[in-house]
């Protein structure tokens, strides 16, 4: 009581400096899983998407990202068993950690996981810092799974997606024609799974409760919404006699352009409401310690401050906006070469593994979810459309993302300590 008492004020201060970091680090890199595919293909420009990226995400993150990941809180670690002192410093010292990893891997353009980085810091510190019982250890084992299980999960549905494009669309005598036809259908299943991800995992924190069935029709409806105004903006687009000179599918790449504006809004505000929690997760922990005085209930779930969420979106739409283009150029450009129907195919790959994963309770990357889909993209192209040395890059980063963040929560736990207690 007496530590929480007599520092509590710059324990608070330090923790909304350290939560806006990690915010900033989700901004700067996990915000390409939204938009980069959007760049590569060229359906927007790197200022387009930010500016498209910093209405969504602010709006998914302060509207629908009221969760405090459960799974950070309570799945982890054993709040019975770490003291709130510990407590306290344990989680800043894991969003100073998995902070400073995404704001190296940014430096390296490379797309790691935000939540692989705050959980690995959130077992460091319980585990080395406090004790090995503190670690639910059997709920590890879903995590490392979901590293193989999404991305190719991910990869075999934008396999699926490319090559029905091929059949129904660009292999046909009249591909333009055909484009207008199918696109429409390709939209309403794209603003029904968006939707679905985000009714289902977002708006109940904003008061509106929904069971399966109703979250379904909503999304349903939705789907149609977007279909419609789709075909509005569709009518619009004629063949370009002079762009298909150069290139036979121009034309219709201009079709799915219009696509991939819908699928970048959607999966950023999606993205804004999900990944929001990995900053003001821990934060909102804190918080509630620093509040009650250190009292017992800090393990319950509780309500997010809104003052936090709004810190976290702040910090997500500027680390986007000061150092997002890094990972975006990874995402969109250096993987496989993007054209507006690949990349949708990869961003409806991401949306409906994310979904299908939630569903069942797996827990899932977005980053692994989209570098997977981009992945299948450019196998269903064949192998030599891969940059394999990005490839590998991408991988060794995804391999020391969770050790990382663990030890680097490690060394700023024993440093907080040492200052503190």
């Amino acid at each position: 009581m007496s530590f929480i008492a007599e520092y509590g004020f710059v324990l608070l201060v330090l923790a909304c400096a350290f939560g806006f970091f990690m915010a900033w680090g989700v901004g700067a890199n996990d915000v390409a899983n939204a938009m980069g595919t959007s760049v590569g293909s060229r359906a927007l420009t790197i200022k387009q998407a930010i500016i498209v990226a910093m209405i969504f995400e602010f709006c998914g993150a302060y509207l629908a990202g009221g969760e405090v990941t459960e799974t950070i809180k309570n799945g982890i670690v054993d709040a019975e068993v770490i003291s709130p002192d510990l407590m306290v410093l344990g989680m800043m010292s894991a969003l100073l950690a998995a902070g400073t990893w995404l704001m190296i891997a940014t430096m390296k353009g490379w797309p790691v996981s935000t939540t692989h980085s705050i959980i690995g810091a959130v077992i460091g510190f319980a585990a080395v810092g406090v004790s090995t019982d503190a670690v639910h250890w059997d709920a590890i084992g879903p995590i490392v799974a979901s590293w193989v299980v999404t991305p190719m999960l991910s990869g075999i549905v934008a396999f699926g997606l490319f090559m029905s494009v091929q059949k129904l669309i660009i292999n046909t005598d009249d591909p333009f024609i055909n484009a207008k036809r199918f696109v429409p259908l390709y939209m309403f299943l794209t603003g029904f799974m968006v939707a679905l991800m985000t009714v289902t995992k977002g708006l109940k924190h904003v008061g509106l409760t929904l069971n399966g069935g109703q979250g379904i029709l909503l999304a349903f409806a939705i789907g149609v919404l977007v279909m419609l105004v789709g075909i509005a903006l569709l009518s619009r687009i004629k063949v370009d006699v002079e762009a298909d000179r150069t290139f036979h599918y121009a034309s219709v790449e201009k079709v799915f352009a219009v696509l991939m504006i819908f699928t970048a809004c959607s999966m950023a505000f999606a993205h804004g409401a999900n990944d929001v929690a990995n900053a003001v997760g821990p934060l909102a922990a804190v918080v509630g310690v620093i509040q009650s005085g250190g009292a017992a209930e800090i393990a319950a779930k509780s309500a997010v401050p809104g003052w936090v969420l709004l810190l976290g979106a702040v910090g997500i739409v500027i680390g986007l906006a000061t150092y997002g283009y890094k990972v975006i150029a990874t995402i969109g450009k250096e993987i496989t070469e993007l054209t507006p129907s690949r990349g949708f195919a990869a961003e409806r790959a991401t949306a409906t593994t994310v979904v299908g994963a939630s569903a069942i309770g797996l827990p899932v990357s977005t980053t692994h979810t989209l570098v997977g889909a981009v992945l299948g993209i450019g196998i269903a192209r064949g192998i030599g459309a891969l940059n394999l040395g990005v490839v590998g890059s991408i991988f060794m980063s995804w391999l020391i993302t969770l050790p990382a963040g663990a030890i680097l929560s490690i060394i700023f736990f024993t440093i907080l300590q040492a200052i503190f207690v």
